[in-house]
């Protein structure tokens, strides 16, 4: 749990399936990315699920119904049933339930995810601002998302109309990279209306609310791929958090990480969760991990030794982190990072 402000990535002597009874895992960038399986998610998932972890997906992603996710995943060799899938879809439709009387009228601009979570908490979706909506929802609606939707969102919000957004994640993983995510749309009908919209998505507050209602995690593990998004909203639920580094961020973000950005662990993919953690311990005026040591120097990060890159990127971390505070790494870490090639 956090204490504090994390100046080191946390260690732990048991495979983290078994010091965690719950994995809430990130999809895109963590399991897939452009709809195909990470290397090593397949087969480290299905070792966590055999050792008895219970496995959860968790997506900021509201396009796709948790249907429509578990057949994906279970296609990838993943079984998975709906109930195992939480989106911000469902956490944005408890949102505006709460809000809303039984039956209301929503405005969707975005997928079947946000319809199908509306209408499990009983609002009726529609699809345009003349259908006299009670609030308007946006979320990822996918490349082929036409512009008119925006407009029909600026034309409810103009009229009184509260907003809703799944998430603001500004960008998406995809099969050719990185590319436009629903919070570049939000940011559309933002500076066209000037309105601001209530968020449910990670990393606020409604959707580990949603995700812990729906699990019944008593001690949960979030795994991601994002600090802003993933890790962060660890930090707000005050749980423990592993970064893992095949979507992203990259080394150069992790070091520089303000202390809500900073994760318990880091690996490399999710075969970090099969395994101990290495603890990351002071030595003189820096941190070693393994064979590497690392300290801070006046204006830049210094790293010496050798072994595995992941320990020499712990140590780094914790020079960084501790030399920053409260704040953010300003040091410049580029010589350790080249020497452990990340």
């Amino acid at each position: 749990m956090r204490q504090g402000v994390r100046t080191r990535p946390g260690g732990s002597a048991r495979a983290l399936s078994e010091a965690y009874d719950t994995a809430l895992l990130d999809l895109d960038g963590v399991v897939y990315a452009g709809g195909n399986a990470i290397a090593h998610a397949v087969e480290s998932l299905a070792t966590a699920r055999d050792g008895g972890m219970h496995l959860a997906y968790v997506t900021n992603n509201a396009l796709r119904t948790p249907d429509t996710v578990a057949a994906h995943l279970t296609a990838l060799g993943i079984p998975a049933a709906a109930g195992d899938v939480i989106t911000s879809a469902q956490a944005v439709a408890r949102l505006i339930a709460e809000q809303l009387p039984a039956g209301a009228r929503v405005l969707v601009i975005g997928g079947d995810g946000l319809r199908v979570a509306l209408r499990e908490r009983g609002l009726t979706p529609v699809e345009s601002a003349d259908d006299d909506p009670a609030a308007v929802v946006q979320g990822y609606g996918g490349p082929e998302l036409a512009w008119g939707r925006f407009a029909e969102a600026c034309y409810a919000i103009a009229r009184g109309v509260p907003w809703f957004a799944s998430n603001t994640d500004l960008t998406i993983p995809s099969a050719r990279g990185i590319a436009p995510g629903n919070g570049a749309a939000v940011e559309v009908v933002r500076i066209a209306t000037g309105a601001e919209p209530q968020v449910a998505g990670k990393p606020l507050p409604p959707m580990h609310r949603e995700t812990i209602l729906r699990t019944g995690a008593r001690r949960p593990l979030v795994v991601g791929d994002r600090l802003d998004t993933d890790i962060e909203g660890a930090f707000n639920g005050d749980v423990d958090a592993l970064l893992v580094l095949t979507g992203v961020t990259d080394g150069a973000q992790l070091l520089a990480a303000p202390p809500r950005h900073r994760p318990t662990y880091v690996d490399a993919d999710l075969r970090g969760m099969l395994t101990g953690q290495p603890e990351v311990t002071p030595v003189g005026d820096g941190f070693r991990c393994g064979g590497w040591t690392a300290t801070a120097g006046a204006e830049r990060l210094e790293l010496d030794g050798e072994g595995a890159a992941l320990d020499g990127l712990r140590a780094l971390c914790a020079a960084a982190w501790t030399a920053a505070g409260d704040g953010a790494c300003a040091l410049d870490g580029g010589k350790g990072l080249a020497r452990l090639g990340l």
